[in-house]
């Protein structure tokens, strides 16, 4: 687990060097300055002599001088290298994420993902900040100040030591009991960012029902729980102050009597005193700042194991040793294949068993939780199967590069996702290099460019995120485009025309067989009307595939069928041309 992190330290090796070593300097100049005031004090104040007061003076000055120049340096290459490590770790998470299957994805939460990028990060980050600086400081510190206590006097020293034994069981007793409430902190961050993330994403649905309150109740719930348990932690963490306040002004009080004593027996100055008061305050300090990083280390321990999991996730599905790169055409084969989207789980598909020719148009319809998707998915490889075979081009889409199958297959999902920017960015997610000309065209195959024309900017008008400027038809039209700028060999619409009417579901069907003739079509969909004229119909029913032909013999030889078909009416959905 830290091992991972570690890795992502690369290009900061000699900061990470340096924090340390400019931090043993600052530390050395703090500790001989209390010495060089006893000087002052016996050797100048003491005795009426100016000159030592002078030459001890300018000698504080200058350590004073060299600790702070020491100190900056110390902190710089501390926010560089701790700053620099927190870039990496997010871009190790997200590089990683870009490589997950649809089922490594299923594992994390989008909200769970988030926090671990931001939330978890900055934790780790304050911790090597910390520790950079604050755990060699602290000890370096600490020891540094006894040492110069057991050389001003051996005997007035031990109280420094029964301080710190007192110190360190009830720190040890504080953070052990804080600890476990902090690792809960962090699971109650994910499901207030979950709360938060659902909320404003649906934010339209959730005014449309007046429910508000409802969504406020549950931010409120979420938000107590986790008040709730950071009051619990604080207000144990809060108790460091008074207990470490009790133990100094304990040794001041113990040094004054005791020192008293010695000064009078002359074995004690009256500056080695004010020095031993010096060095009370920077012990204590020392302790304190060790408490402080155990906590930190506590909390960002959880946070290196949240960051770690998301890093170290190796993707269930990678390419071959020897991939295949060519798709030799568009035909597909599913051959006793079985799937299921958690291991030993229940079967979402069943002993399916299809053959699809190159070019042919397929439709598959079904009812809700049917099993099209999942058959969808598993010919682009979003998923791979639990058993059996799905064959592209003549071959287990296993053996190809992932890279060079996703290109040859688009799939439009069943949710039409835009992303910021202009609408002809948004399109070159199917072409990086495609002419304004190659985007208009797949428009008008996908039956957008109407619409988009009618835009003040035409194609350069700006999406909002998730295509919020834009009606649900109108997102679809997108992403149907979007796809045909791919010239795919197999091109899956997965229930992508559910927005749109019945006239321009059947102008789109109609533009793909006149444009892209050569290439397999896929039409999942719960309406007839968009799939009775495909060459045949794979009908669906709890993830086995109860018929398969063309839809007059579908009509005659498939009750499912034939209910479906009697049940829907001929009149489509309206169309949503306007922006929500």
């Amino acid at each position: 687990m830290f091992k991972t992190i570690l890795k992502e330290v690369k290009q900061y090796k000699s900061a990470v060097i340096l924090t340390p070593v400019w931090t043993g300097a600052e530390v050395v100049m703090g500790v001989l300055i209390p010495y060089v005031t006893a000087s002052i004090i016996d050797k100048g104040l003491g005795q009426a002599n100016m000159a030592n007061v002078y030459k001890y003076g300018l000698l504080m000055v200058l350590m004073a001088t060299l600790s702070m120049v020491f100190g900056i340096l110390a902190g710089r290459y501390a926010s560089y290298s701790s700053t620099g490590v927190a870039a990496n770790l997010r871009d190790a998470m997200y590089r990683n994420i870009q490589r997950f299957s649809f089922s490594d994805i299923d594992k994390f939460s989008t909200a769970g993902l988030v926090t671990r990028m931001t939330t978890d990060v900055a934790n780790v980050q304050s911790a090597i900040q910390m520790l950079l600086r604050t755990s060699f400081r602290a000890p370096l510190n600490l020891i540094s100040s006894l040492v110069m206590c057991f050389f001003i006097h051996p005997s007035l020293s031990i109280i420094f030591v029964v301080a710190m034994a007192v110190l360190v069981v009830a720190l040890a007793f504080l953070i052990t009991r804080a600890a476990k409430l902090f690792q809960e902190i962090f699971k109650k961050y994910d499901e207030l960012n979950s709360v938060v993330q659902e909320n404003v994403s649906a934010i339209r649905v959730v005014k449309a029902f007046v429910r508000e309150n409802h969504e406020l109740s549950k931010l409120d719930k979420a938000a107590l729980s986790l008040y709730t348990l950071n009051i619990k932690a604080e207000s144990l963490m809060a108790l460091n102050h008074p207990v470490m306040n009790l133990v100094v002004y304990g040794c001041i009080i113990s040094i004054s009597w005791f020192g008293a004593h010695f000064i009078v027996q002359g074995t004690l100055t009256t500056g080695q005193l004010a020095s031993l008061f010096s060095y009370v305050m920077m012990i204590m300090m020392s302790l304190m700042m060790l408490s402080m990083i155990f906590v930190q280390i506590t909390m960002s321990a959880a946070s290196v194991k949240r960051i770690a999991e998301v890093i170290e996730e190796e993707p269930d599905m990678y390419n071959p040793d020897t991939p295949i790169y060519n798709i030799a055409d568009g035909s597909v084969e599913f051959e006793n294949v079985y799937f299921s989207y958690q291991k030993g789980g229940d079967y979402a598909l069943e002993n399916i068993n299809l053959k699809i020719e190159d070019g042919q148009t397929i439709g598959i319809i079904g009812g809700t939780g049917s099993g099209k998707s999942s058959l969808g998915s598993l010919i682009c490889r979003l998923y791979d199967v639990s058993e059996g075979v799905v064959r592209v081009g003549g071959e287990d889409v296993r053996r190809y590069d992932m890279e060079s199958l996703r290109k040859n297959v688009a799939v439009i999902l069943q949710k039409s996702q835009l992303f910021s920017g202009t609408i002809l960015e948004n399109l070159r997610w199917g072409k990086e290099d495609a002419t304004e000309q190659e985007c208009r065209q797949a428009c008008i195959s996908a039956c957008a460019d109407e619409f988009i024309s009618a835009l003040p900017d035409g194609y350069n008008t700006q999406v909002e995120q998730g295509g919020a400027n834009f009606s649900g038809g109108q997102r679809q039209r997108l992403c149907i485009a979007r796809a045909l700028l791919k010239r795919p060999k197999i091109l899956i619409l997965d229930d992508s025309t559910s927005a749109v009417d019945t006239a321009t579901d059947e102008k789109i069907r109609r533009t793909f067989a006149e444009n892209i003739p050569g290439t397999t079509k896929i039409i999942i969909s719960h309406r007839i009307l968009s799939i009775e004229r495909a060459d045949k119909i794979v009908v669906m029913e709890d993830g086995k595939v109860v018929g398969f032909d063309t839809h007059d013999n579908l009509l005659s030889s498939c009750e499912i069928y034939q209910e479906l078909y009697k049940m829907q009416s001929s009149d489509g959905g309206g169309d949503f041309d306007n922006p929500n």
